[in-house]
């Protein structure tokens, strides 16, 4: 099987939750021996340094790269080519990433070689795919790591029933959907008549890495909306809370967003996150908004590490309870659920053991690779 995969970031940045689940597919398409041609969008930090990268560990066969479009520097072309047009036929620009090259740079791939599957990433990509005269007998799949309306409305003039119209007419373009969370799948489902499959996060099984604690608490995040205005939310309502015995490590381009405290040590950057988390006995995920699986989350509950999160920590889990999470909007509840499990240690052993338990049913290799192999039609003896 030959497959062409876009995806715009480097998989290989894994601190972004988004990035973490590009890799994760492609070292499954590595362990099924499926070749993989990848497109990403080139900028100054993802150019042909990093695509070697990638071909060095065998997650991809060949590498092709979109242009970068900066608007500040082409605004007369982005007015004409995109804002106008959009204007005059009523159409909603955000669902639309396509700018000046990226068709013909695209094609260049399709010229060349002959695919079963073309995967892409994120619905606002599509016309790359769409009216597309060189696809040839490809399957289309697209992987929407997100429900887009949601996160689009509180853009100006959001208008529900648009908008939400606007994604389900991209998605039927599509022969199969990859969604990441059961309620996403749900919602689609009313509404598409298409193979929908439930692609959840999928990692090793990390517990026997866990090591004498260095830190009290982990908290991972990228940069966002979100993120900033749930990093602000913790430490102005929950942080007063703690004890400053607690040592605490703040790890993403979310540091920019935190002021200095005596016992949080900030880290913008890691290569390896994964020995932070075994050096930590809790993880926390205070999210108030966004949609979506939080892969941050996945990714501590892979450690066995219980989690502190809000209500939105848990969208995504296929279960909601009994799977190392604890959960509560109140800042003295999430306070208190944070100090006992780092006081009480038949606790913590209960919720660690609930945390693997859930992980390996639902999250494990086997568990997810099972669903892939079926979406890509693959038999497995």
């Amino acid at each position: 099987m030959r497959i062409l995969y876009f995806y715009p970031e480097n998989p290989l940045h894994k601190a972004k939750g988004n990035n973490a689940r590009a890799l994760s597919l492609l070292e499954y398409f590595k362990s099924r021996n499926i070749t993989v041609d990848f497109v990403g969008v080139e900028t100054d930090l993802f150019a042909t340094n990093e695509i070697n990268k990638l071909k060095e560990e065998k997650l991809i066969s060949n590498g092709y790269f979109l242009p970068v479009f900066i608007r500040k520097k082409n605004k007369l072309k982005y007015f004409f080519q995109y804002s106008l047009p959009n204007k005059i036929k009523g159409k909603i620009g955000l669902f639309d990433n396509i700018r000046s090259g990226h068709i013909p740079a695209f094609n260049e791939a399709l010229k060349e070689n002959e695919y079963d599957v073309i995967l892409i990433s994120y619905l606002y990509w599509s016309k790359l795919i769409k009216n597309n005269p060189y696809l040839k007998k490809a399957k289309l799949i697209i992987d929407t790591h997100d429900f887009l309306t949601s996160q689009f409305q509180k853009k100006k003039k959001f208008q529900l029933g648009k908008f939400f119209e606007t994604e389900i007419k991209l998605l039927n373009s599509y022969d199969k959907i990859l969604v990441i969370s059961p309620e996403e799948k749900y919602l689609f489902s009313q509404f598409i008549n298409k193979e929908i499959a439930l692609i959840t996060h999928s990692l090793p099984q990390k517990s026997n890495l866990k090591t004498e604690s260095k830190y009290d608490i982990i908290y991972v995040a990228s940069e966002n909306e979100h993120n900033t205005k749930a990093a602000k939310w913790f430490f102005d309502h929950v942080y007063p809370l703690l004890s400053k015995s607690l040592k605490i490590a703040v790890i993403g381009k979310i540091t920019k967003f935190i002021d200095d405290y005596p016992n949080v040590e900030k880290i913008s950057f890691i290569e390896n996150l994964d020995d932070t988390y075994a050096q930590s006995k809790i993880a926390i995920c205070p999210m108030l908004s966004g949609t979506g699986i939080k892969i941050k989350v996945i990714e501590a509950l892979s450690l066995g590490l219980p989690v502190v999160c809000n209500e939105r920590g848990v969208d995504g889990l296929i279960n909601k309870s009994n799977n190392g999470c604890l959960v509560s909007n109140d800042p003295n509840e999430f306070a208190s659920q944070i100090n006992t499990l780092l006081t009480d240690a038949v606790f913590y052993t209960k919720i660690s053991s609930e945390a693997n338990t859930y992980f390996n049913a639902h999250h494990s290799l086997d568990a997810t690779y099972s669903v892939l192999d079926n979406v890509f039609e693959l038999q497995r003896f």
